[in-house]
């Protein structure tokens, strides 16, 4: 009851033009400012308040309680008591109620994450936004915190409610460790925005990869492009083609920004179609390095080497290629080649 009346307060407010804008002391209603006295206000938020009636709601804040101080050996013993365990995955606090399992996660609490999984909490439980404990982990940061999430079968994926996913969100704060256990763990490499079929194509466009580039992290980007993330991405779905008459590729998204020729370099390396972007140059056309190394792979083949790297890597049919690579039996040298972790030059 106290979800419904939260999103129809918000609902009312948005109907009656409350604006977001609120001059001191009061609201904006339709246009005009109304002043309020606090117990207006007062009245309000508890609308936004659990009530006291609410099943399980004083065993779940006091579960919350603990995991907000990081009190371990509180939440052991409430936990202890069937009263409490029974409410582990109810929700409790004021504004956006969370389970002790969300709380623990956003709060970066890894053992009473630890103890709230042990006693059956459930690992993929929504907020009202549709975000999993997972997806507040990555958001906060919390590497231990998500590595024990996605131990505990937490989806890498998150929520098919929620239009981001937790590997969009690591690609764009760069966190390239979080990142890494991702992927480890499965997430979709070319993961893209959960959007309707009409939404703009600037959102649709928008995976991983693409974020990267957009926000300097190489390592990311790197990292994405060894777990098989698309070099071409934007360019070879169907339905985006079909709704978009010019998609950027990720090759285009890299000279806009103006990264570094190291990303173009990644690109033409991973097998990116040189031909796709749409260049238009003349002699008022700045052509920086990464520009220059472009229009060269335009007009030199690739090498036999470069080819055959190619070639070996889309054979192995996992997205984590380095363990299958490292049983080859073949040089070291050359494994190294095969990772991308040396030039053709060896």
């Amino acid at each position: 009851m106290y979800y419904c009346l939260s999103l129809t307060f918000f609902a009312h407010c948005r109907w009656r033009g409350f604006d977001s804008q609120q001059p001191r002391g009061g609201i904006m209603v339709l246009g005009r400012a109304v002043n309020m006295s606090l117990m207006d206000i007062s009245k309000i938020f508890s609308l936004l308040q659990p009530k006291e009636d609410d099943e399980d709601a004083e065993q779940c804040q006091a579960l919350n309680d603990a995991v907000s101080s990081d009190n371990a050996s509180l939440l052991s013993e409430l936990l202890s008591q069937e009263s409490h365990r029974r409410s582990i995955n109810a929700r409790s606090g004021w504004g956006v109620p969370v389970t002790p399992l969300r709380r623990a996660a956003a709060l970066g609490h890894l053992r009473c994450l630890e103890l709230l999984l042990e006693h059956g909490a459930e690992v993929d439980s929504l907020d009202v936004k549709a975000q999993t404990p997972l997806f507040t982990a990555v958001s906060g940061k919390h590497l231990d915190c998500v590595v024990a999430l996605l131990k505990a079968g937490a989806d890498p994926n998150g929520s098919q409610h929620n239009n981001c996913t937790p590997l969009l969100t690591a690609a764009r704060e760069g966190h390239v460790d979080l990142l890494r256990q991702l992927l480890r763990f499965g997430a979709e490499v070319d993961a893209r925005p959960k959007v309707p079929e009409w939404a703009s194509n600037a959102t649709a466009c928008r995976g991983p990869l693409y974020i990267s580039a957009a926000y300097g992290h190489l390592d990311c980007f790197k990292v994405l492009l060894l777990h098989g993330a698309n070099p071409d991405y934007n360019c070879t779905d169907g339905k985006v083609l079909a709704r978009i008459k010019q998609p950027k590729t990720v090759l285009e998204v890299c000279l806009r920004y103006g990264c570094g020729v190291e990303y173009i370099q990644l690109l033409v390396d991973f097998g990116a179609d040189v031909y796709l972007p749409t260049l238009i140059i003349d002699k008022t056309t700045k052509q920086n390095e990464a520009l220059v190394l472009l229009l060269k792979e335009r007009v030199f083949p690739k090498t036999l080497m470069s080819q055959t790297r190619l070639a070996i890597r889309r054979y192995l049919p996992f997205a984590d290629k380095e363990p299958a690579i490292n049983n080859l039996d073949v040089p070291l040298i050359l494994r190294k080649y095969l990772k991308h972790e040396s030039s053709e030059h060896i």
